[in-house]
């Protein structure tokens, strides 16, 4: 037996034998047998509160004092049914929304990459830029770096033994990019010197997803898949929860490098060399600019001997998620203190309805610690069943969450044991700050005060500033929600306030790769195929195709040459290949001259289009028509039309020179292609999709469609992750509006009630009822107006997180700030004019009955 069991065993006897020798000390002073026992009783104190303090001193935290506790919370909340289901769903809701994200956030941002060391990693300036020239000429004696590798990401087309041909994101990449990232296969090998030489076998690593998904067999490693129409032995399997650049590529090969290729497509990944930190790479990488300009004549445009800098490669796959993430996360955490304010002033107005029976407790013995604890044991439970519950939500939250925001392949993350975990980790941090406030009014508390409160009918009860600094909290967080999405929303309007250039309605799009063993005239014949099998489809009136759409960001540079003006060097512009019916499909504006047409055949003279921007430029108050250009010291073309400006890359960008040539006069055909389809009018053209799918399918069995989708959806997707923020922050501010018309009401209620007696006797000596619903309305109004003072203030701070996200909108708008103010006085309002009302309706008579 502990000491402490043995105390509070032998407690009563104590207290006895205390009482009785005090009793006999004042018999001795010459008291009377029963003024001596009560002097002595006096003396002691409370009996109970005695018992009561020593067992808090030996017991605390006792499994069987919790366990009554426990009990005696599920009576308080059995009789309290409304305000139980609203705290649990309260907190729910905020747990369930911070939980998703979080899940999201850990496991995109927070888990670490899979390569060995990844702070030594960086990736070179001007991405998706680089040539095999260059690399081939710094490769090994790169300043500042141990290793450095080239890689380009594209889909492949996959065919394995006799099955079908599918397309699979891959990447190709020169012999040391293994290495460089510190990473090694599960089973087999991986790349190794020679295997990027022109000419040597092909190889293929393989992800261990697609692994799986052919059979999983180890004896896999070299037997052969046959990828872009090449067979390639596979040479290696990578391990489980690998990935370069971003989840989604499933196939490594090697690119073989040519000295003599100029095309900027690729990017460069280095380790940096020992003592070397990736952030202050100033001094190797200016020695790096000098052997470049040694080597290269760049144009301005792509001078890579400027604006020298290493991306972190944690920053470079992951960047872009970042805004969004943390704003949504911020966002989440917001309403889980929203809950949590709501909650507390629930709790808090439990303390007020209790007020008298913590009074009488507490005279019969039960210390302030004990009744804290009950009550901590109380939101406790709610705590635990709310965070069960909104573990359940964010099971359904992270879905929603990863569909919603800008993920991009880190979309197909799921959600695992650690979103049940967080989520009641987040419950049990909710229950802290819930309880703070009910205990600090609990111990500020007179509660001999409240026993003569309640005998004078309440006048005397507690003013609700605890609740009253709640519900300005609330507001306040709420108005920083709403500036947020309000920012977005406007951003997001003025994005699509811009002229594309291009129809973005009514138009289909196929996107599609060619098997890469079809030659050039293959290539040609089975586009040609394939249009005028599109154009039969019913509802299409007109079809193109090109290499790169508008919108989407990317496509080829090609150096100019204009024959008549020889001063102009160094020049380059945009170049799209196309086929005749792609400007006309897309909606092109022809401002003069002609399209490309069919009769631009390979033995016509060499034409091409250009745009309004090209033609201001270089053809400045002259008309460009019949004007020859050319690329480089390549053969000429003569200027046959111009069409309006389009935005070609980014949807806000200015506009720039671009050309467009026929396909059918081109030495090259490229394997991806996307075919555009005009929509008659009245049609859909989503419709189209499938039918277009089916008939590639059959029309050109050598071809794979990437995918279907539409010109508005690449819109969408151009207008880029504000669209989808933005629509996520609306959703969690109208639950915001929510909550803090909650806690408005339910403060409201709490004033209106307390004072309800001196309502009651104004009302009869002839106050009017329209004064008395004035007077609340007035003290609703008081409390949002300070919350929304107080959470633009923080919206001013919050907002600065969306400033990536914004487009011709200040982080610091005052019309969003309005709008959000605005949004929360007139909901409040609402939610304050139904207790005043109620106050100012009741009658007098009954109120004072009550009392």
């Amino acid at each position: 037996m502990t000491r402490g069991r043995r105390a509070l065993d032998t407690l009563d006897d104590d207290i006895r034998d205390h009482i009785e020798r005090e009793t006999r000390d004042n018999l001795d002073r010459g008291m009377a047998p029963e003024e001596a026992r009560r002097q002595a009783l006096l003396k002691f104190g409370n009996v109970a509160l005695v018992k009561e303090d020593t067992r808090a001193v030996w017991e605390w935290p006792h499994v069987e004092q919790l366990a009554q506790d426990g009990w005696y919370a599920v009576r308080v909340l059995r009789r309290r049914p409304v305000y139980a289901l609203l705290s649990v769903l309260t907190l729910a809701l905020g747990i369930g929304g911070t939980a998703a994200v979080f899940g999201v956030a850990q496991g995109v941002l927070l888990s670490p990459l899979p390569y060995a060391h990844e702070r030594e990693l960086g990736v070179f300036w001007m991405k998706t830029d680089w040539t095999h020239e260059e690399y081939l000429h710094i490769r090994g004696r790169t300043p500042g770096f141990r290793q450095v590798a080239l890689y380009r990401q594209g889909d492949a087309m996959l065919r394995v033994g006799g099955g079908s041909a599918r397309l699979v994101p891959g990447v190709t990449a020169s012999s040391e990019l293994l290495d460089v990232l510190g990473a090694a296969p599960l089973l087999g090998r991986g790349f190794r010197e020679g295997d990027d030489v022109p000419g040597a076998e092909g190889v293929a690593l393989l992800s261990f997803g697609l692994w799986q998904e052919l059979g999983g067999d180890p004896a896999i490693i070299g037997t052969y898949v046959t990828l872009d129409g090449r067979p390639r032995t596979v040479i290696g399997v990578m391990p489980r929860g690998f990935w370069f650049p971003d989840p989604s590529v499933r196939i490594w090969t090697p690119v073989p490098l040519r000295a003599d290729s100029r095309s900027w497509n690729s990017t460069l990944i280095g380790r940096v060399a020992p003592n070397q930190d990736i952030r202050t790479m100033e001094a190797p990488l200016s020695q790096l600019a000098a052997m470049l300009d040694e080597r290269f004549d760049y144009a301005a445009r792509r001078n890579k001997t400027t604006d020298r800098r290493i991306t972190p490669v944690r920053d470079d796959v992951l960047g872009p998620m970042q805004p969004a993430l943390l704003a949504t996360l911020a966002a989440t955490a917001l309403i889980l203190l929203i809950g949590c304010a709501n909650v507390a002033a629930l709790v808090l107005g439990q303390v007020d309805a209790r007020s008298a029976e913590f009074a009488v407790r507490s005279a019969l013995g039960a210390s302030r610690q004990r009744l804290a604890q009950q009550l901590m044991v109380e939101v406790l439970m709610v705590a635990v069943v709310a965070g069960t519950l909104g573990a359940a939500l964010a099971r359904v939250g992270f879905t929603v969450v990863t569909d919603t925001l800008p993920l991009g392949a880190w979309a197909s993350t799921a959600p695992d044991w650690r979103v049940f975990a967080s989520a009641m980790a987040i419950a049990v941090i909710a229950a802290s700050l819930v309880i703070l406030v009910p205990i600090v009014s609990l111990y500020r508390g007179d509660l001999r005060r409240v026993l003569s409160a309640a005998r004078m009918g309440g006048i005397e009860g507690r003013g609700g500033r605890l609740e009253s600094g709640l519900v300005v909290t609330q507001v306040a967080l709420a108005v920083m929600i709403a500036s947020g999405a309000a920012l977005l929303a406007r951003s997001v309007a003025n994005m699509y306030a811009v002229q594309p250039g291009v129809r973005v309605d009514g138009v289909a799009v196929v996107d599609l790769v060619f098997d890469g063993t079809l030659d050039r005239a293959s290539r040609e014949k089975t586009l040609d195929q394939l249009e005028r099998s599109l154009r039969e489809l019913p509802g299409v009136t007109s079809v193109g195709a090109g290499q790169t759409l508008p919108l989407r960001g990317g496509g080829y540079r090609a150096g100019l040459r204009i024959d008549e003006r020889p001063e102009i060097q160094n020049a380059a512009t945009e170049f799209r290949i196309v086929t005749p019916g792609y400007l006309e499909s897309l909606g092109f504006a022809l401002r003069r001259g002609r399209a490309i047409s069919g009769d631009d055949r390979p033995e016509a003279e060499r034409v091409v289009v250009i745009n309004e921007a090209f033609a201001h430029k270089y053809f400045p108050g002259v008309d460009p028509i019949g004007r020859s250009i050319g690329v480089d010291d390549q053969g000429s073309s003569r200027i046959v039309g111009i069409v309006a400006d389009a935005a070609e890359k980014r949807l806000t960008d200015a506009a720039e020179p671009v050309r467009y040539v026929a396909l059918a006069q081109m030495p090259w055909i490229d394997d991806a292609q996307s075919i555009v389809l005009r929509t008659a009018p009245g049609a859909a053209e989503t419709s189209l999709l499938e039918p277009a799918r089916r008939t590639i399918a059959r029309v050109a069995p050598a071809a794979a469609v990437q995918q279907t989708t539409t010109m508005r959806r690449v819109l969408d997707t151009a207008v880029g992750p504000a669209r989808q923020v933005v629509s996520l922050l609306s959703l969690l501010t109208g639950l915001a509006l929510i909550l803090g018309a909650v806690g408005v009401y339910g403060v409201t209620t709490h004033f209106a009630t307390r004072r309800r007696r001196d309502w009651a006797i104004r009302i009869a000596i002839g106050l009017p009822s329209s004064r008395v619903i004035a007077h609340i309305l007035g003290h609703g109004a008081m409390l949002v107006s300070a919350g929304i003072v107080a959470g633009i203030g923080g919206a001013a701070t919050l907002t600065r997180l969306l400033s990536s996200f914004l487009y011709e909108v200040s982080a610091l708008d005052p019309t969003a700030f309005a709008t959000a103010g605005a949004a929360l006085f007139g909901v409040g309002m609402v939610a304050a004019l139904v207790p005043a009302v109620r106050a100012g309706m009741a009658d007098p008579v009954k109120a004072l009955r009550e009392q």
